[in-house]
């Protein structure tokens, strides 16, 4: 009996994977056991944007985005709430959770 399909990993016929190191406690981990997500963030919060907008000599300038790759260890993510202990049945469950639209405002 094993508690997960894929033995917690995604290594796949491949002997030995690189190890990475957490970013939250430095622990390293396999790297295609490791939890990742990409943040993707505006380097100006909203407020400074309006600043910037209104000092800027540029009409239409986009303020560029921040994008971060985010790896964490099994512990970590669990104590971060970025993945859920699930349940013997969940766990056979291997589809995505549902994505939420983003909204986009048009400002007239």
């Amino acid at each position: 009996t094993v508690k997960r399909r894929n033995h917690g990993r995604s290594k796949k016929g491949r002997g030995h994977v690189k190890f990475i190191r957490c970013d939250n406690c430095s622990q390293a981990c396999p790297k295609d056991k490791a939890i990742k997500r990409i943040t993707i963030r505006n380097m100006v919060e909203a407020a400074g944007k309006r600043d910037m907008a209104e000092a800027s000599v540029y009409d239409s300038y986009e303020i560029p985005k921040v994008y971060l790759k985010n790896q964490h260890c099994v512990g970590c993510a669990i104590h971060l709430r970025i993945v859920r202990v699930r349940s013997r049945v969940a766990r056979r469950n291997r589809a995505p959770p549902p994505r939420f639209p983003i909204k986009v405002r048009i400002e007239a």
